[in-house]
This record gives C-alpha cells, sequence and structure tokens, in this order.
C-alpha cells in the first residue's frame, strides 16, 4: 500500500469514500441511496481541502500584489484563501448533514426519586 502522500488525488478520494461507507455501513438501503452523493462530495472536499491547505502552509494566505509596476505593493488575500474558506465551510456542512445519519445509542435516563419509595422503604425503622 502506498503512503498517503505518495496516492494519486483519486486515489486519496476512493479511500476517504471507503471510509465513509464503513461508518454509515449499517443504515437502511433507502437512506444510503440518499448519502452516496454527500459522501462522494465529502470525500472530494476533504481531499481538496488537504491539498489547498498544504498550498497555504508553504504560500500562505496573503501574498504581495500590485496593479501597476509603478504602484507599491500591498498584501492581499491570496485567492486560494478564499476559495479554501468557502470550501470548507461547504464540507463543513455536508458532515453536518451526514451525521444525522450516524446511528445514535439512546443515552440511558436515570430516574430522579421523587423521595415517596425512600419514605415507604423508610417507615419500618
Amino acid at each position: 500500500m502506498a503512503k498517503y502522500e505518495e496516492m494519486s488525488k483519486d486515489e486519496k478520494i476512493q479511500k476517504e469514500i471507503r471510509r465513509l461507507n464503513r461508518i454509515y455501513r449499517n443504515i437502511p438501503k433507502n437512506q444510503k441511496a440518499v448519502i452516496e452523493g454527500l459522501i462522494r462530495r465529502a470525500a472530494y472536499m476533504r481531499v481538496t481541502l488537504e491539498e489547498m491547505e498544504e498550498d497555504l502552509n508553504i504560500n500562505g494566505y496573503t501574498e504581495s500584489f500590485t496593479q501597476s509596476k509603478d504602484l507599491t505593493p500591498y498584501d492581499r488575500e491570496r485567492p486560494i484563501a478564499r476559495l479554501y474558506n468557502t470550501m470548507n465551510k461547504n464540507y463543513q456542512t455536508i458532515m453536518k448533514q451526514l451525521a444525522e445519519f450516524v446511528e445514535k445509542k439512546p443515552t440511558p435516563v436515570k430516574e430522579q426519586s421523587d423521595g415517596f419509595d425512600d419514605f415507604v422503604n423508610g417507615r419500618g425503622e
């Protein structure tokens, strides 16, 4: 198995699709059909965001820019930074939608005592 860094983008996406499919393997088929597209989009976005993050870590979020060679350059947000922020927001939205399909185990509810049983059981003492 190739290291993750050595994989092609398509291989990384397929790996992420498999990971997400394992998480949702137990949901009913009718619901699975609904989330297949979300899984594919989420996998693509995650891999693309990782690539963008690498670029941003190396090249930064801002760049020196000038309208003309006669003007003093100024720092501006790099277009990839804006794209990253937009895609990350959309990815978080998709992941929230997918999270709604995760099988939730009910939390045991501890019944609160109204004191009646303690009162009745304590009478004989």
